[in-house]
């Protein structure tokens, strides 16, 4: 599953991966310049904020955790109910 992500600074990517950190299963965000783990603060700061970018989690996780994630990230990612 992927949602387009929203990530404009660096204060944005330290409250994004702040919230990651809480959810039990991989979550990833791509872009043209590759993917890093959400979880690796480090990895963050790879991304390259000037290109889209999209939140990436497996199809098979417990809807309802996504569900939480979704609200928890919800400044961060365009959702349509």
């Amino acid at each position: 599953m992927t949602k387009a992500i929203k990530v404009k600074n660096t204060e944005d990517i330290q409250t994004i991966n702040s919230i990651v950190t809480e959810f039990p299963f991989d979550i990833w965000i791509h872009g043209k310049s590759g993917m890093v783990d959400a979880k690796s603060l480090l990895g963050m700061f790879l991304l390259s904020l000037n290109e889209p970018l999209e939140l990436v989690i497996e199809d098979d996780e417990d809807p309802h955790d996504v569900k939480k994630l979704f609200k928890a990230l919800g400044d961060y990612l365009d959702i349509e109910d």
